[in-house]
């Protein structure tokens, strides 16, 4: 029989075991919420089967996502759709529900087809999507050149737009047109990770925290490139490289407005909801956070650069809503309320991360015209 303490000692070899395996596991989930390859859902967003299409309609399984009101893209493994807004009046059935299909962009969207409902309406380039003429550029970043599309117009402030996570370059184009009209030049860059750009030296995404210095790389161009001032249009994480821009540049002199969508503002919350969506064990979901609050470089006790109200500068405008369950609005609440000076903020419901235009394109639209007009 053994002893006493051969009993303890080893329960604690189990027990050491068991932790060493937990922290084990729960780096590999950590990293696992921190690589996005771009233009690919997030993980967690729900995938739709296609029941039927029709002139003009497309029938989808029924769901809280297929049911959100406004305009979004179909994507899936060699397809790209656009849908409108729900069709009354027509009866699918109980487990369906019909759509405006507005475009196929490429591929076909065969009965049983799993798809998912993304942000992202255009696909392909200003020119191919948008009718808009650009040029390819290559703004010079300290990891290397990164790619963007530069669409000229008649104005010296420049709009720099940068996506969020689970998008590309391609997302920011529903703003293009609307931006085009006011006679703004758009620069939508691709920063480190992204395709044909360079990737982070570990590989990860660090949720704004390094890649804002591609950010800054892009305002340094346009100013080269005669911009008197720039406006930053971020989504997600996107909107959180645009707070760390507009907090530590040393050319956020030329920064006259910020326009988040979507802000990621508190790292803690986004962290554990990437975690989560990975379908990470219940258990595991504190060491993964910690993890990647450690391999991104993160502190989950303190804010975002730039989230901080005192640290304003500049003019916002923040498109956000209670629906969002990877950016939680709250933060967003908080800073228009603290700095009503400067702070302006759009409240769009059902609408989910990344999704403020598709709700209510010209809701939208229309705030950021009020918004950019004294800043042209």
């Amino acid at each position: 029989m053994p002893s006493a303490t051969a009993t303890a000692a080893a329960v604690a070899t189990t027990l050491v075991g068991a932790g060493a395996a937990a922290i084990a596991a729960g780096r590999y989930a950590a990293d696992a919420a921190l690589r996005h390859d771009p233009g690919r859902p997030l993980p967690g967003d729900p995938r739709l089967a296609v029941h039927s299409t029709g002139p003009g309609r497309i029938t989808l399984t029924r769901s809280l996502a297929s049911l959100r009101p406004g305009t979004y893209g179909l994507s899936a493994p060699g397809v790209h759709a656009v849908v409108g807004s729900v069709l009354d009046g027509l009866d699918p059935g109980p487990d369906a529900v019909v759509r405006r299909l507005l475009a196929v962009t490429h591929g076909s969207l065969e009965p049983g087809t799993r798809v998912t409902l993304t942000p992202q309406v255009h696909a392909g380039n200003p020119r191919t999507a948008l009718g808009l003429e650009h040029a390819d550029v290559d703004v010079p970043g300290e990891l290397g050149g990164l790619p963007a599309w530069f669409v000229p117009a008649a104005r010296d402030t420049w709009v720099i737009t940068v996506h969020g996570l689970g998008a590309g370059r391609e997302h920011p184009m529903v703003v293009m047109p609307f931006l085009h009209r006011q006679r703004m030049p758009v620069l939508d860059l691709a920063y480190r990770g992204d395709l044909g750009a360079p990737a982070s030296p570990d590989g990860l995404g660090h949720l704004g925290e390094s890649e804002w210095r591609d950010v800054d790389a892009a305002i340094r161009y346009a100013v080269r490139y005669g911009a008197r001032r720039v406006v930053l249009h971020g989504w997600s994480t996107g909107a959180a490289m645009a707070l760390h821009a507009a907090a530590r540049s040393a050319l956020a002199d030329r920064i006259c407005g910020l326009v988040l969508d979507s802000p990621v503002l508190d790292w803690h919350a986004t962290l554990r909801a990437l975690v989560a969506a990975r379908r990470t064990p219940a258990a595991l979901v504190p060491f993964a956070v910690r993890a990647a609050e450690g391999r991104a470089g993160l502190r989950g006790d303190r804010p975002a650069a730039g989230a901080d109200p005192a640290a304003l500068r500049v003019p916002v405008l923040i498109h956000h809503g209670p629906d969002d369950t990877l950016a939680p609005w709250e933060p967003s609440r908080r800073l228009a309320q603290a700095r009503p000076d400067l702070v302006t903020l759009r409240t769009v419901r059902e609408a989910p991360h990344g999704a403020m235009w598709n709700a209510d394109p010209a809701g939208y639209e229309e705030a950021l015209r009020r918004f950019l007009t004294p800043l042209m």
